[in-house]
């Protein structure tokens, strides 16, 4: 199985927040990466302050920044359709399916995506779940490595140390970049920061340097 890492979250900057430390050093290596995005985000409450953004507007800013951090991170992209918050009312086994579809072309090596139950939002743990499902559908020596992210306020004592820990330190700036990429999202995210740093990049750093996973056991 030649390397390939394909990425599986559901909203735009999912992949920035979450996983673009480690996306970087897969590219650095020269090992490609397809990130499979769900939706648009397009009910994402961040309209901006002053508004810059409608219901109507949004889907497409948040596609234009999506298609913007990809470039940031040199990686493929898939935009999948589905609509944003209802992923926990679609079928597991039918977006299983076809995320599979997906999977069975490109034959990875590694996904990464949500630890269902332990991803806060609605969407993560369903994605999560027919992400791993999808992966399920592999005969068991050819599927690949599953590393899930789990966000909750529980996890630690409710799954222990994550046995996976990126310190993304060194390629810090990278993911920085593509965080900016989702401007009408980062903003928001980090108008914290800005308001009690001096240097905002390295007071993120401290906040998001290091990118944790659980390696899942089927």
């Amino acid at each position: 199985m030649s390397e390939h890492v394909v990425v599986i979250y559901p909203h735009p900057d999912d992949e920035a927040f979450g996983a673009s430390g480690t996306i970087t050093t897969f590219r650095e290596k020269g090992i490609p990466v397809t990130y499979l995005c769900g939706t648009l985000g397009e009910m994402g409450r961040n309209m901006g302050n002053p508004t810059f953004a409608t219901r109507e507007t949004l889907p497409e800013i948040r596609k234009k920044e999506l298609i913007k951090a990809c470039e940031v991170l040199d990686i493929n992209l898939e935009m999948l359709g589905y609509r944003d918050k209802t992923l926990e009312f679609e079928s597991t086994e039918e977006v299983a399916e076809h995320l599979f579809s997906f999977l069975d072309k490109l034959k990875p090596s590694l996904v990464i995506t949500h630890y269902p139950g332990h991803a806060v939002h609605p969407d993560h743990d369903a994605f999560g779940a027919a992400a791993i499902k999808a992966v399920e559908m592999f005969p068991e020596n050819e599927r690949p490595t599953v590393w899930a992210q789990a966000i909750s306020r529980t996890h630690l004592e409710e799954l222990g140390e994550p046995d996976v820990q990126n310190d993304v330190g060194e390629v810090f700036t990278k993911k920085f970049e593509t965080i900016q990429a989702h401007k009408s999202q980062a903003d928001g995210m980090l108008s914290k920061v800005r308001n009690e740093a001096d240097d905002i990049v390295e007071a993120t750093k401290q906040w998001l340097g290091v990118e944790s996973f659980y390696t899942w056991n089927f």
